[in-house]
């Protein structure tokens, strides 16, 4: 599968039994629909479509251009859904939701995903 940011090859990692899609070249995942879901829980996450001046990107499973939802709880962010196919998230998003949907330092996954994540946030900041 191919980033539908960057279109950089990704790489599949397993997290608790969810796999995971992540881009090396610039830090972006993709998870398959119901996938973030198992990674908080079970619960549904609360998104909304909006409109942004953002320039759509391609879903990497089905190349339909994918919606804008907004995501906020403690912070904002706007990510890409495919109804069909999953969300893609920037570099960083993910772990900003794991952790505010209830996901501390010291859970599993969120741990996990700060290690092979590393690297990447700290060029950015």
């Amino acid at each position: 599968m191919f980033c539908p940011f960057c279109k950089s090859a990704m790489v599949i990692m397993e997290l608790n039994e969810v796999e995971v899609d992540h881009c090396f070249e610039c830090g972006g995942v993709w998870l398959d629909s119901g996938e973030l879901e198992q990674l908080i829980d079970n619960r549904p996450l609360q998104l909304e479509e909006v409109q942004t001046n953002e320039h759509p990107l391609k879903c990497p499973i089905c190349s339909r251009k994918m919606k804008k939802v907004l995501w906020s709880k403690g912070k904002s962010l706007i990510l890409d859904k495919c109804d069909q196919d999953g969300l893609w998230f920037d570099n960083g998003e993910l772990l900003t939701i794991l952790e505010n949907e209830g996901k501390d330092e010291s859970n599993q996954i969120v741990s996990l995903l700060k290690e092979v994540f590393h690297n990447k946030l700290e060029k950015e900041e």
